[in-house]
């Protein structure tokens, strides 16, 4: 038998964007969800994203006290966070289980039919998230017009651009790259790049509307 190897799809990506490592863990998960059969098994790529995005966060040095008497010299997440999701995404539950401290919020865009342009329907954000770290979150990136949108909405809200942090499951080169270019401050972590848009700005070979697929 043939022993698999580690795949180094490793796409040439914008400054401020990243891949998370191509492990035969996240690759076979990844089969595992792509497969038309499948129904929502994302929630551990989700996680590693999320216990990712937590890296990226700044610390400073704090001392605790354990319960043998003798100190610890570790860190604390500087500043407060909370998690922002892009509704149809199905993140929200699977992202609280992975870290109980910030809360998860949640922002509704869709696409206008009239104009074929991403549109703010909702928007749920504490009235402190100016002073916050914020994690987005959405699974797919094709164009990034959604993406876009939802940021546009958290620095309109006082949120600093190098404050977010953009978490997402599959994208397209072209998203990763439209994103960057106009918000090159913040920072994108994604779980793997595809090979691009279809002539219906569908990412190939994608998933499918995760979505629907999460939800059935």
């Amino acid at each position: 038998m043939s022993t698999p190897t580690i795949s180094t799809h490793r796409p040439s990506l914008p400054d401020g964007a990243m891949v998370l490592p191509p492990t035969l863990q996240l690759q076979a998960l990844l089969t595992i969800i792509r497969d038309e059969k499948t129904q929502r098994t994302s929630d551990r790529i989700i996680r590693l994203l999320v216990e990712e995005g937590l890296n990226h966060l700044p610390v400073v040095p704090k001392t605790v006290k354990t319960p043998v008497g003798a100190d610890y010299e570790g860190v604390s997440f500087q500043g407060r966070i909370c998690g922002v999701s892009i509704m149809r995404a199905g993140l929200r539950d699977c992202c609280r289980s992975a870290t109980e401290q910030p809360p998860y919020l949640q922002i509704l865009i869709q696409r206008d039919e009239e104009t074929v342009q991403p549109k703010l329907f909702y928007a749920k954000l504490p009235d402190d998230i100016s002073e916050r770290y914020v994690l987005l979150l959405d699974p797919m990136l094709a164009t990034g017009g959604s993406c876009m949108k939802a940021i546009e909405v958290l620095l309109s809200h006082g949120v600093k651009e190098e404050r977010i942090i953009f978490l997402n499951l599959i994208a397209a080169p072209e998203g990763i790259h439209n994103v960057c270019s106009k918000f090159p401050k913040l920072r994108l972590i994604t779980a793997w790049v595809d090979q691009g848009l279809d002539n219906h700005s569908y990412i190939i070979p994608g998933l499918g509307d995760f979505g629907d697929r999460y939800f059935l």
